[in-house]
């Protein structure tokens, strides 16, 4: 199997500095469901819902069961204040969680801790994790983040390398397209105020062969996009065939 080429000068090549700086401002606020990660609030029954499904056909597990994740081990990359972590853990998840912001770890720990949750919290970046970790996740969530590195293509690599034989990764992103430039920038974040302004940069924003090609690249076999739509009357998410501004794809490793 091909390797990602990597700069020799950094292991956090994927890291960008001013967008860890954006979140680290706003970390104590992950876990108001009516501050400025609202939007992930609302967000999340749809991306739970997801997750639940796809791994229970994957893996053939119990999509009912109390805890249907049981026996398999998580990465949530780009954890932020741990609104996915939680929730998988509960589900019977071993969850190791890693943010590129100490002030999200910090912000996550502590939620954890207050929920007696026992979270696997780290700070750093995917690459920092390949010599102690390669190979040793069933599953990983990278979900609303590669949006915000500085190298998609590296970062998606090392996560790939993370990932065991038969593992997926689910991918959840908002498209590079006009559509979304309206939506998910100019009204979400200048007209609605719904995110704080300058939270996407929209040259910064992933189409989905940008997403597939660096995985097909590296053995990863990837399926969608799915499209998920926002029904701003009703202040929910659900899935749609509409991928021109969020989405999620899967990537499974090869046996």
């Amino acid at each position: 199997m091909a390797q990602p080429s990597r700069s020799p000068a950094s292991h956090t090549d994927s890291i960008d500095p001013d967008e860890v700086a954006k979140f680290s401002a706003m970390a104590a606020e992950w876990w108001d469901p009516r501050g400025k990660f609202r939007p992930l609030h609302q967000f999340n029954p749809v991306r739970l819902g997801f997750i639940r499904q796809t791994l229970s056909d994957h893996f053939n597990l119990d999509a009912a069961a109390r805890k249907p994740f049981e026996g398999l081990r998580f990465l949530d990359i780009g954890c932020g204040g741990g609104l996915l972590s939680e929730p998988m853990c509960r589900l019977g998840a071993s969850m190791v969680s890693v943010d590129a912001s100490m002030a999200n770890i910090n912000t996550a720990k502590t939620h954890a801790r207050e929920q007696g949750l026992g979270i696997d919290y780290r700070h750093g970046a995917a690459e920092n994790m390949l010599s102690e970790e390669a190979a040793s996740f069933d599953v990983i969530l990278n979900m609303e983040v590669i949006e915000h590195t500085s190298n998609p293509g590296l970062f998606l690599q090392s996560c790939a390398e993370l990932l065991r034989p038969g593992g997926l990764m689910i991918i959840a992103t908002i498209n590079r397209t006009p559509k979304a430039r309206f939506l998910a920038i100019s009204m979400a974040e200048r007209v609605l105020r719904w995110l704080p302004a300058g939270t996407h940069d929209y040259d910064k924003l992933v189409q989905p062969q940008e997403i597939r090609g660096p995985l097909e690249q590296v053995g990863i076999d990837v399926t969608g996009p799915f499209g998920v739509s926002y029904n701003p009357f009703a202040g929910t998410w659900r899935l749609s065939r509409d991928s021109a501004v969020n989405y999620m794809m899967v990537a499974k490793k090869k046996d």
